[in-house]
């Protein structure tokens, strides 16, 4: 369960006691919106920020590990280079190399039967309705990718903290950055999903919806799922 800190706190930004609340995530990386829409919601980040060890792995890896593997690489090809060479032409009863079987039956490149969904399953796909606007923004307010979901009798709020880094069990500096009616937001989510699969949407009464996932703290997205389907 997330720590008296967090509740404390939940309980201060809404006046009253949440019904529920879950910390939650975008689930897969934001599609690129248009050019016009993205300038004129600010230019926005579209992506969270990362941790400074995931900088160091990265430079480790590209200036350390990628020259070992080429000079692995290089010495391997030396040492054959060097052996004397022999006839490459297949013998007779030997099999010849099958065909590129990586096109599809139908010939389509399946790299294009892959293509994924333009909104990422992750929204409705409309830029200029609740749910889009509020994805436009989702990282606006923090680098940070995880959000709280606070449920109260008459409104759903998310907020999140301004920290790059930050424990969801004991946040205790996160702040509101949307809130809704709950006339015009529902939370559509079913109990009893997988563990780390779980997700939930807001479906908002323009039609649109906004889909979330990696729920923290299995107590508290138990709860939560009990008391939107109630």
């Amino acid at each position: 369960m997330a720590k008296r800190a967090v509740h404390r706190r939940a309980r201060k930004i809404l006046g009253e006691e949440p019904t529920a609340l879950v910390w939650c995530e975008i689930h897969k990386p934001i599609p690129t919106p248009p050019k016009e829409v993205h300038r004129a919601a600010g230019r926005g980040r579209l992506k969270p920020g990362h941790h400074w060890l995931l900088y160091v792995g990265a430079v480790v890896f590209f200036f350390v590990v990628i020259p070992m593997m080429l000079i692995d690489k290089l010495g391997g090809r030396l040492d054959r280079l060097s052996r004397p060479r022999r006839d490459r032409r297949p013998r007779a009863g030997e099999p010849r190399t099958p065909p590129d079987t990586r096109r599809s039956a139908t010939g389509g490149d399946p790299a294009r039967d892959r293509r994924q969904d333009p909104a990422n399953g992750i929204f409705d796909g409309d830029w200029n309705l609740t749910a889009g606007q509020l994805l436009l923004r989702w990282y606006g307010h923090s680098p940070n990718p995880k959000r709280l979901v606070m449920l109260a009798r008459d409104r759903l709020c998310v907020a999140t903290s301004p920290r790059r880094r930050l424990s969801p069990t004991k946040a205790d500096d996160f702040r509101t950055f949307a809130e809704f009616p709950l006339d015009q937001v529902r939370v559509e989510g079913e109990a009893g999903q997988p563990r780390g699969f779980a997700t939930f949407r807001l479906r908002f009464t323009d039609g649109s919806w906004l889909e979330v996932g990696r729920l923290g703290e299995p107590e508290d997205a138990d709860h939560f799922f009990r008391t939107v389907n109630s």
